[in-house]
């Protein structure tokens, strides 16, 4: 199994003069010790006007500064939004295969449809075209990166006449390809389409081993038409990570911090009305203020599997064991979360890379050759089943300007 930080960049009020400008070097200083300890991924989120919750709302500049700064982790937009009112699709494949250039060829590309009104709304897309939206525009980019020039699109969204679009990616055909996912039914959307499962959800092990089941069912089954020019068999599930020696010193340092990421994400997706500028997250969820009764342990807490990797190495190895048991490719651990202090997040991190992750990295290149072996007939016809690059018009020419005299 991989591990996978997972940044939404966030940032409660009261906003003090520099906040902003700390919370961005001090992720920066998080994601370069990553990569020194040897996590396998970054991820970083798209979301815009989601005060508080997430500032990482042109994540592919962040990225790039990332990818001078690290060697060898690979780098992930979790996810880029593809409704074209929010990122044209030939910007979003300029973007991707410039960051893949720049970085050796260490990008992830995840997509996603974008799901809060307040981010909807905002850019003017209506909620009941948005996947049919990102259907079409995931289609348009893939066929940017690989057929050149590119022979044009006319689609209900994206509607485009040949060009050439350069850059082309450093990877071949084009990075990995993901898709964020929430609930079981946008996993099997994954395998249908051929792309990793970004599974967004704090499933506990025995959920995700349904989830992980069902999707290498769908991928390996008929129903499988790859979105882009390669499939990218992984799944991804997430937890929050507060690792040190002692069980309640990692809770103290971690459950506040988390629970404020789990209150302002169900604020924003689900039942939440802003006032833009005006919203104080952190007071209004009262955070803190009212745990009066500590849990007794990590284990009383039940949430799924949302706090997998808080607590001391022991038990977050355990737990680790049954994602791994359970098929698991990627956990996406989320760190950075309300106020917790950038020392102690680096700190986490660093005892989770010594004693937990060594032994789930020795296991896992023997588990992905067997993984590719046993599925390499299924995403050959998978692959067969794709419509194939085109080549545009070869007579076609831009059409002059007209110029006067």
């Amino acid at each position: 199994m991989r591990f996978g930080l997972f940044h939404e960049l966030q940032l409660p009020k009261p906003w003090h003069p520099g906040a902003e400008h700390r919370l961005f070097k001090e992720a920066l200083e998080q994601i370069e010790l990553a990569d020194r300890l040897g996590f396998d991924y970054v991820w970083m989120v798209e979301h815009h006007f989601l005060e508080e919750y997430s500032h990482s709302s042109a994540p592919e500049v962040f990225l790039g500064a990332v990818s001078q700064r690290t060697e060898r982790i690979r780098i992930g937009h979790g996810i880029m939004a593809l409704p074209p009112a929010v990122n044209p699709a030939p910007r979003v494949a300029e973007r991707i295969a410039t960051l893949d250039l720049v970085s050796d060829g260490r990008v992830e590309f995840g997509t996603g449809e974008g799901s809060t009104e307040v981010e909807l709304d905002g850019f003017g897309v209506p909620r009941g075209l948005k996947h049919e939206q990102w259907a079409e525009a995931l289609d348009a980019v893939t066929r940017m990166f690989v057929e050149e020039p590119f022979a044009g699109y006319a689609g209900q969204h994206v509607r485009m006449p040949p060009r050439n679009v350069v850059p082309k990616p450093h990877q071949k055909p084009h990075p990995p390809l993901w898709v964020s996912c929430s609930y079981r039914e946008k996993v099997l959307t994954a395998a249908r389409n051929g792309l990793g499962a970004l599974t967004v959800a704090f499933a506990a092990p025995e959920e995700a081993q349904r989830w992980v089941a069902d999707y290498y069912a769908t991928l390996a089954s008929d129903q499988c038409v790859p979105a882009g020019f390669s499939v990218n068999p992984n799944v991804a599930m997430t937890a929050y990570l507060m690792c040190h020696q002692d069980e309640r010193t990692a809770m103290e340092r971690g459950l506040d911090g988390h629970y404020f990421f789990a209150r302002s994400l169900a604020y924003y997706f689900h039942y939440g009305s802003p006032a833009p500028g005006r919203t104080a997250l952190w007071d209004e969820f009262g955070i803190g203020r009212s745990r009066s009764d500590p849990p007794a342990s990590v284990d009383a807490l039940d949430f799924g599997g949302a706090y997998a990797a808080v607590g001391p190495p022991e038990r977050v190895r355990a737990s680790m064991r049954r994602y791994e048991a359970a098929g698991v490719d990627q956990m996406l651990l989320i760190c950075q979360t309300g106020r917790i202090p950038h020392e102690h997040v680096c700190e986490s991190m660093g005892l989770f890379a010594r004693e937990v992750m060594p032994e789930f990295h020795d296991r896992h290149e023997a588990a992905q050759a067997r993984k590719r072996e046993s599925l390499a007939p299924a995403i050959e016809a998978a692959l067969a089943r794709r419509e194939p690059a085109r080549e545009a018009p070869a007579d076609y020419r831009v059409p002059p300007v007209n110029r006067r005299r």
